[in-house]
């Protein structure tokens, strides 16, 4: 279970207790997610009527700093009309409160399933989306510089080490030439925004065939529009066998260009920024695999998943985005 701080009800309803949203009725602890505590809280409500909420104390990953920018994007976004959650302000305006070190925030709870298999037409609904914030984030003033981008992966990859990347699969070490290579990418001229950079099927969530939130923006940085899609596109368009479905993929980037145009070098790129997304996560499963003690009660993510996508897209190169 992804609880790493344990808060009694009594510490929930006194955390709440400064914000407009009634008196607390229950607060259940949420498995999914790595990074962070999370809590299903069901209030009164300011008006008497109920309401529910998401509750995240920040554990790892996530420096206090950046909070400002992931917080305020969110609302930035949702007031703009984008599927996006918006913040719940205390009384006083502010985003999140620390408890014993640490900051929790109070977040719109949104309906919606994520789905485990999405469809053709999810894909194309959740391309309009991300196109969407992505223009709709335009005007956001604040930038946060990408952690995890094609530099960033290269270096992850070299100080794990070619022998301690064998211990997970002797095919893993090889993957550090093509990091270099993605880190060599010129991404210079390729239009930026602020992108959420991990939106993985169970970051988004569906009503139906229509996309009603895509939430954990806590990746969410300023970097090349497609390098988010092409991100999008490596987490949505592998089946549970990890076999490329080009009816999912082709959706996708169909949905998207019903919003905004890929430019001409954007599309050129595509299979590249494929590939350096691809090498994002192999670099941070191989890290978090290393990391994790063998008697720890975590389930390992496979670095090898996305060494297979690696492998299509070099193989396919823009077939994959026809």
């Amino acid at each position: 279970m992804a609880v790493y701080t344990h808060l009694g009800s009594e510490q929930i309803a006194a955390l709440i207790a400064p914000y407009e949203v009634g008196t607390l009725l229950s607060a259940k602890g949420i498995a999914e997610g790595v990074s962070n505590s999370n809590w299903l809280v069901e209030t009164t409500g300011a008006d008497g009527e109920g309401a529910r909420f998401i509750l995240t104390m920040y554990e790892r990953r996530i420096a206090l700093d950046d909070l400002p920018y992931f917080l305020g994007l969110l609302d930035h976004l949702s007031a703009r009309g984008c599927a996006v959650p918006r913040t719940i302000h205390d009384r006083e305006g502010a985003r999140f409160r620390m408890v014993d070190g640490k900051a929790a925030a109070l977040i719109e709870f949104l309906p919606g399933i994520s789905p485990d298999e999405p469809s053709a037409a999810q894909a194309h609904a959740l391309g309009a989306a991300l196109a969407q914030m992505h223009l709709a984030g335009r005007d956001f003033p604040l930038e946060r510089a990408n952690a995890m981008g094609l530099v960033e992966n290269c270096a992850t990859l070299e100080a794990c080490g070619s022998e301690a990347l064998a211990r997970i699969d002797a095919d893993l070490p090889a993957m550090i030439g093509p990091a270099r290579a993605a880190a060599a990418l010129d991404t210079g001229g390729l239009p930026r925004a602020h992108i959420h950079a991990d939106l993985f099927p169970d970051n988004v969530l569906m009503l139906g065939d229509s996309v009603s939130g895509m939430i954990d923006f806590y990746f969410a940085c300023t970097d090349t529009m497609a390098l988010d899609l092409a991100t999008t596109h490596a987490a949505w368009a592998f089946g549970p066998d990890n076999r490329y479905r080009p009816a999912i993929g082709a959706s996708l980037i169909n949905g998207y260009e019903t919003v905004r145009s890929l430019e001409r070098a954007e599309r050129a790129l595509l299979p590249e920024l494929a590939k350096g997304a691809c090498l994002r996560f192999v670099a941070s499963r191989a890290e978090d695999w290393l990391d994790t003690p063998d008697d720890a009660l975590v389930t390992r993510k496979d670095p090898m998943e996305f060494v297979a996508r690696w492998h299509y897209y070099d193989e396919t190169g823009q077939d994959s985005f026809a």
